[in-house]
């Protein structure tokens, strides 16, 4: 602590990320990017925008990124924002749209960013329990409130919501935005998009760093009423007017518009996830549904941290949190096909020692 640092800095409780280990030969199975490289057309887009042009800024308004996103969705560009990631564009969201009189709702086991940002925004909030099969109850959520705001599918649980539950709660929540946050929606979710036309205060965000493997460009997007976006892009230009470089930007185009690639590498992940679970199942795991690219389980019989670090000793890294409730779960990423072979191998080998 210093004496120089603004009175809200000690306040401040630090978003956690996952580690990025510097060494290789390590089965990655804690952060959950994409197993698989970028679509084709992605790199041959970075390679194009090699040119003296990146002396000059890129589009602020990032207009031909929100272009093709808004005909994916069939959308107007007015109801498209883009950002650099989807943190980015949650922190605006909660800037622009959650800073209201009453305190706004989340899960209390959900993405921990959400009281990161509430810290970081002096927002106010309360945590809605989950049941005791980790499932969000959107019920308890029918109530007066200054936004509400969850994943779907749920961080780190896997678990998602069909899209009818989400519309019964747009029409019991009139008064106050509702964002969902759809980070891991195509692998198997259902998306909001659809909805963002019939319910003026529904905002959905996704990003391109999961399900279309540019988690290292960073790019994030939300789609809503104009009114929405257009608050979002106000908290924007009064923050950073360039949050995508040109690279950044030509890539996304190219991830959106190669839709056989993206629902081929889609099909393989869930796939692998279905097989996956079985075989953990088979070894005692219980595993939640899940309808991401990672799978949350634990071992009745084993303890989640010894377990962790058993896997690291043999050169595979996943994720463990240790927030009340889920401290005995392990997260773990969908990987290829063999890295998941050897995850299975790894922890037969454990469980009979």
């Amino acid at each position: 602590m210093s004496r120089y640092w603004s009175s809200i800095v000690s306040l401040l409780d630090p978003y956690v990320p996952g580690e990025q280990p510097k060494v290789s030969n390590l089965i990655k199975l804690n952060t959950n990017e994409n197993p698989y490289g970028p679509a084709p057309g992605v790199m041959a887009a970075l390679q194009g925008g090699i040119t003296d042009a990146l002396r000059l800024y890129p589009d602020p308004n990032a207009d031909a990124l929100k272009s093709v996103i808004a005909e994916y969705y069939q959308l107007d560009t007015s109801q498209v924002f883009a950002g650099n990631g989807s943190d980015e564009v949650l922190a605006h969201t909660f800037q622009a749209l959650l800073k209201q009189q009453q305190p706004i709702l989340f899960p209390d086991i959900t993405y921990s960013f959400y009281p990161v940002y509430c810290g970081l925004y002096q927002v106010e909030y309360e945590r809605v329990a989950l049941d005791e099969s980790f499932r969000i109850c959107l019920e308890d959520y029918a109530r007066p409130n200054g936004g509400i705001v969850f994943p779907n599918p749920n961080a780190p649980t896997g678990i998602g919501l069909p899209i009818t539950e989400i519309q019964w709660l747009l029409e019991r929540n009139n008064n106050s935005v509702v964002v969902v946050d759809e980070a891991y929606v195509d692998f198997g979710g259902e998306s909001a998009a659809a909805l963002v036309s019939q319910y003026p205060n529904l905002l959905v965000i996704q990003t391109l760093s999961k399900s279309r493997s540019l988690a290292g460009l960073r790019v994030g997007f939300a789609v809503g009423d104009a009114a929405l976006i257009e608050a979002l892009e106000r908290v924007k230009n009064s923050f950073n007017s360039y949050p995508l470089g040109r690279l950044a930007i030509a890539g996304a185009v190219a991830a959106v518009e190669d839709k056989k690639y993206f629902e081929e590498t889609c099909t393989r992940i869930i796939t692998t996830r279905e097989k996956l679970a079985e075989r953990l199942q088979a070894l005692g795991f219980e595993v939640l549904p899940s309808q991401a690219n990672f799978l949350f389980v634990r071992h009745p019989k084993r303890d989640a941290a010894k377990l962790s670090q058993a896997l690291r000793e043999q050169a595979i890294i996943v994720r463990h949190f240790k927030q009340q409730r889920i401290d005995q779960f392990l997260r773990i990423t969908v990987g290829t096909q063999e890295e998941c072979d050897c995850l299975v191998d790894a922890l037969t080998n454990i469980l009979l020692s």
